[in-house]
């Protein structure tokens, strides 16, 4: 049976901005890492081949443990989880900011990944849920939106900012304060709910085959981007990661309190929602890094620099993801303006790859980021709109924590296969007698058009799998007037 809506004498809409600004804090950390690690390197002198794991001693966690961390929201509560999250999170950037040895820092960014995956597992069910009328909820998950996009754009501004001005310390010590505040200003806002029990769904096997098959899988996928997907370590761990995730869904087949209900994947708009999801992040990935090296490593901008270049995107991401994305939604449904947005994304992806050597900011990436900040404006609240209608309140937790799952994924896969790309683009033309800024531009030419081709595969999927339908039975959502809940 379905929760009633929590109650709560706060303001919904001051809920909605304290979990927004964890969400934001949370991936924050997750960008503004990458623009500092150069500095990170130098204060600790760490090894060019273990400063990889200043970023995926946070990835790996971060990944494995989404779904286990979204499924306990429904079952303790999902204020429990979301407060517990924020402050493991805020305790362990302490202790990467003070962190003065290689290993104390890699060790912290583990600690900090179990923390940023407890409490961003739920946020998108909580902020889903606040609201029934759906033109609220539509504004709401926009915020969500906005809060995970814009704090991708803004992070490697900030952490030049930060990095230029104080120290690397300090893209840690940041999250101090606001974690704190975060964990006082929730105690408060954030509505008390009981969740279903702990005897409700104490799937422990299913916990353990689903945890460590992610963390393994997350961990094969971002070490192959060093060892290649050929060698001994990737080709032995990535099906032992498949075995241990397909034992998870023969588990969940048969256990009596499933972790994740296979039923829910039955529902076409959550299903498709997820994969859809999955192909526009694998090639939005590709947007910051990418073109960050390009500013950087072609056009000779400082970090400072190539961060305020994302201030557009991040502005229009903003525009759109709070306001006009809600209107849209209300007015057209979910459908069309997720296919528009996808559409957009694309299109900034193919104006990307033009992009030339002696390029200048106002015709080479301006425009491009424009577009794509208007696409993911209104793709994303769309995407969640759709998965999130499909799901009652009591599995909003777990639905939430399979979203971010993919993302995770989806990033990570795409992320290192646009790389290889790019390494064999860029090796080839160095070989074929082309200089360096020459030879890295065709390279990303390839990975801005391997990521046009991953999010036109989105588009096309969402083309041809979902169909309008009426709300079914129950459900506790309704979105718009030709909601896409689908049929089983």
């Amino acid at each position: 049976m379905d929760q009633p809506a929590p109650r709560t004498s706060a303001a919904p809409w001051l809920t909605v901005i304290v979990l927004c600004i964890g969400q934001m804090m949370i991936v924050l950390d997750q960008n503004i890492v990458n623009v500092a690690l150069p500095a990170v390197q130098r204060g600790l002198g760490i090894s060019a081949e273990n400063l990889v794991w200043v970023v995926n001693a946070y990835v790996v966690p971060f990944g494995g443990l989404l779904l286990l961390a979204g499924r306990l929201g429904d079952l303790i509560g999902r204020r429990t989880v979301f407060l517990s999250g924020v402050a493991l999170f805020g305790m362990s950037s302490l202790l990467c900011g003070t962190a003065s040895s290689e290993a104390t820092l890699i060790g912290s960014r583990f600690i900090q990944g179990v923390g940023g995956a407890i409490a961003s597992a739920c946020i998108l069910g909580m902020v889903a849920t606040m609201f029934s009328d759906r033109r609220k909820q539509a504004q709401a998950i926009g915020a969500y939106s906005f809060a995970s996009a814009g704090g991708g754009a803004v992070g490697p501004l900030l952490g030049g900012v930060v990095t230029d001005l104080l120290s690397w310390n300090w893209i840690f010590f940041i999250n101090v304060p606001i974690g704190a505040l975060l964990v006082v200003v929730g105690l408060r806002t954030v509505p008390r709910d009981r969740g279903e029990g702990m005897s409700e769904g104490t799937d422990f096997l299913g916990a353990l085959l689903v945890t460590a098959g992610l963390m393994l899988l997350v961990y094969t996928i971002v070490d192959a981007g060093n060892t290649g997907w050929s060698s001994a370590r990737t080709l032995l761990l990535g099906p032992l990661s498949l075995l241990l995730l397909g034992g998870f869904v023969l588990r969940q087949a048969t256990a009596a309190h499933p972790l994740l209900p296979l039923r829910l994947l039955r529902s076409r708009s959550l299903a498709v929602a997820n994969l859809v999801q999955f192909m526009m992040i694998a090639g939005m990935f590709g947007l910051l890094f990418f073109s960050t090296l390009y500013l950087q490593r072609v056009l000779n901008y400082s970090s400072l620099e190539a961060g305020l270049s994302f201030v557009p995107i991040a502005t229009v991401i903003a525009a759109v993801s709070l306001g006009l994305s809600a209107r849209l939604i209300t007015r057209f449904g979910q459908r069309p303006v997720l296919f528009s947005g996808l559409v957009l994304i694309t299109t900034a992806f193919v104006m990307l790859s033009f992009a030339r050597v002696d390029g200048v900011y106002p015709v080479d990436f301006l425009p491009a980021s424009l577009a794509m900040g208007l696409g993911f404006g209104l793709a994303a609240p769309a995407i969640m709109g759709l998965g999130m209608a499909a799901v009652t309140r009591a599995e909003s937790g777990v639905a939430s924590g399979l979203f971010n799952t993919t993302q995770q994924i989806g990033g990570a896969i795409g992320l290192t296969v646009l790389s290889a790309f790019v390494t064999a683009r860029t090796n080839s033309l160095t070989a074929a007698g082309k200089d360096e800024a020459e030879a890295l531009v065709g390279g990303y030419h390839v990975a801005f058009l391997a990521a046009g081709g991953f999010v036109l595969i989105a588009l096309l999927i969402a083309v041809t799998t979902l169909r309008p339908a009426p709300p079914a039975a129950g459900q506790r959502f309704s979105a718009s007037p030709d909601q896409e809940i689908a049929a089983s």
